[in-house]
């Protein structure tokens, strides 16, 4: 779910893994199309994150979904955990969510970054979100530990949730700042109702054919993206509108404008780490290392990470630990 992502690959600290240990964990893991990444020379300091002893040389696998937040939140969590002293082995960018679902349940996963919507909607099944973010994520914690034995841990105010949107022009144009200003505009023109939405994003139940529902628009065509592209095809004319996500870097570095979601349709995804229960109740010293890395993350901060990626052109992994060194988490 989520974003466009660069394939970015790493592991963080001075700790030297065996290369037979590795090779162990690609080969129980690429029949699912996962695939452990390449060290990267990152010599990681603690800062205000010190070293907790219950940690030393605990090996903690951390996952991520294939776009470029989730990487970069991923790397975050990987140098935190450094920091405090364990061994973080790198399986960011799994592609889709499902995959990188699984392979938290299977226990190929120790831990990854979720958001609150996606777990509620589409892992527990529910068909309508929960309003307000601190319910959203209480609902959530309860069922998914009581269900697949899945620990929540306190989300950030990082809330990644979709949206539609256009070219600045085009907006200004029509005077859109609205989903119901698109709603009556395309009722009117609906030769305009042309939309580029990711792969599934166009199956949702939160996703396309809940808000057209819920709008009441036109779609005279729909055109599916991989990751990322929807944002360079709206710039580009392909299409007229597209969906979008709010934390994207990408929507100021093309000068898109975000419609409102004036009727709340679309869920809360505050995103919050995530991680068995097995391997939480054996190291619950993670939570408090993780815990002021989430609480300075919020929707300003990863909007500029991400920008720092998809607009720059940074690697993400370096966009990680320099904002980590800013924040004086590590050294």
């Amino acid at each position: 779910m989520k974003g466009a992502g660069m394939r970015s690959t790493g592991r963080f600290g001075t700790k030297v893994r065996s290369v037979l240990g590795a090779t162990v964990l690609l080969a129980t893991t690429s029949a699912c199309g996962l695939s452990v990444n390449a060290a990267l020379p990152y010599d990681v300091q603690p800062g205000s994150i010190q070293p907790v002893p219950e940690l030393e040389g605990v090996e903690v696998t951390v996952g991520s979904k294939d776009f470029t937040e989730q990487i970069v939140l991923g790397y975050i969590a990987q140098i935190a955990l450094e920091a405090a002293g364990a061994d973080t082995v790198d399986m960011t960018n799994i592609a889709g969510s499902n995959s990188a679902r699984y392979a938290l349940e299977d226990g190929q996963l120790a831990l990854q970054w979720e958001y609150t919507g996606t777990g509620w909607l589409s892992y527990l099944g529910n068909d309508s979100p929960v309003a307000g973010e601190q319910e959203q994520f209480e609902a959530v914690r309860e069922a998914d530990l009581e269900r697949n034995d899945v620990v929540w841990l306190p989300y950030s105010q990082v809330n990644n949730t979709y949206a539609f949107a256009t070219t600045e022009e085009f907006a200004e144009q029509h005077d859109l700042r609205t989903t119901t200003d698109m709603t009556n505009y395309l009722k009117e023109n609906p030769e305009e109702a042309v939309f580029c939405v990711e792969t599934e994003f166009a199956s949702r139940p939160d996703g396309m054919p809940g808000v057209t529902k819920e709008y009441g628009f036109p779609v005279t065509e729909s055109k599916t993206f991989g990751t990322g592209a929807v944002y360079a095809a709206i710039a580009g004319g392909t299409c007229t509108f597209g969906e979008v996500f709010t934390t994207d870097g990408r929507i100021s570095g093309l000068n898109l404008r975000v419609l409102e979601d004036d009727r709340s349709f679309f869920p809360e995804y505050n995103a919050s780490v995530t991680l068995r229960k097995d391997f939480y109740e054996q190291h619950p010293e993670i939570e408090q290392v993780l815990a002021p890395v989430a609480e300075a993350l919020d929707n300003e901060e990863i909007i500029e990470l991400n920008k720092r990626v998809d607009v720059d052109g940074r690697d993400a992994s370096q966009v990680a630990y320099d904002w980590m060194r800013e924040q004086g988490f590590v050294t």
